[in-house]
């Protein structure tokens, strides 16, 4: 057995795309997907960008905002996700803080 860590403090500040208070860590990478944990602290944004393939975005802490190519926000919370497909353009913000599981690959199936 082998004990991952994957705490906050671990994440790589996100600074592209305007982004703010907003960090990435890469989970796993598999033949056709990834898989990473996002934190987006209170106030923070991951800006407006292209999808680099089917990505889905699941809160597991926290609430927050999501858009898509519209850039109209829809409220997440814990418990929900958000699917966007390849090259759609979206948004990620939250007002209170939020943790996000991203999955994302071409082989993707939701």
């Amino acid at each position: 057995m082998k004990i991952i860590s994957f705490q906050q403090q671990q994440a790589v500040p996100v600074t592209r795309y305007n982004s703010e208070l907003s960090s990435y860590l890469k989970i796993a990478n598999l033949k056709e997907a990834s898989i990473g944990i996002m934190y987006i602290e209170p106030g923070g944004i991951t800006g407006h960008h292209e999808a680099p393939s089917k990505q889905l975005f699941l809160v597991i802490e926290g609430e927050g905002w999501v858009t898509s190519d519209d850039e109209v926000q829809v409220q997440v919370k814990k418990g929900q996700a958000a699917l966007w497909e390849k090259d759609e353009w979206h948004t990620s913000g939250s007002g209170v803080g939020m943790t996000v599981i991203i999955i994302q690959g071409s082989s993707l199936i939701v």
